[in-house]
């Protein structure tokens, strides 16, 4: 499917980001990571199940062996967050003395990845930063840094490539913003 404009339940979406934009993106993101953890090993930790597309074509530019786990949180019910923060899947991997990068589909408010970051914190990882596709800095409510953003997209709700309404959406290789 290559449309400028497609429908979800009910709602119009126009093309905001295209696949070769994306390709682009995660290259120079790739880049910054490969230069910052240049002959260490990284455990990187994936949320399911809107990072699965972006975490995939990002980490197969990282070079080097690493550990790949995922995590899968739930704060999300439709279009809105619902402010309460659970892992449905857990992290099974000891980071304990490792250094750790998220990879996340997206940093809206924060809430999620501050939520996240506590909890991972209590496991004395050596380092954890956050690589996220997409950041939202309007949005932004947390007093944290996210270190390595893909790009940044204002308040408009979006589907595609990973991120999803209502788990429709997230084989689409653009990313589409509602109209």
């Amino acid at each position: 499917m290559d449309t400028d404009i497609l429908e979800i339940e009910g709602l119009r979406f126009a093309k905001a980001v295209s696949a070769e934009q994306i390709d682009k993106m995660t290259s120079r993101l790739a880049e910054r990571i490969n230069q910052d953890y240049a002959g260490r090993e990284v455990v990187f930790l994936v949320v399911l199940n809107g990072a699965f597309m972006f975490a995939s074509d990002l980490l197969k530019k990282i070079e080097g062996v690493h550990t790949v786990c995922f995590i899968k949180v739930s704060t999300y019910q439709g279009m809105q967050s619902s402010g309460e923060y659970s892992e449905v899947i857990g992290l099974s991997e000891n980071i304990e003395g490792r250094d750790v990068v998220i990879i996340e589909d997206i940093v809206d408010s924060g809430f999620t990845m501050k939520e996240m970051l506590n909890s991972l914190k209590e496991k004395n990882a050596s380092s954890i930063e956050v690589c996220t596709l997409v950041f939202k800095p309007d949005n932004f409510k947390g007093d944290y840094d996210v270190k390595y953003k893909g790009l940044n997209m204002g308040a408009e709700f979006i589907v595609g490539y990973g991120l999803d309404l209502n788990q429709k959406g997230r084989n689409l290789k653009e990313i589409y913003k509602k109209i």
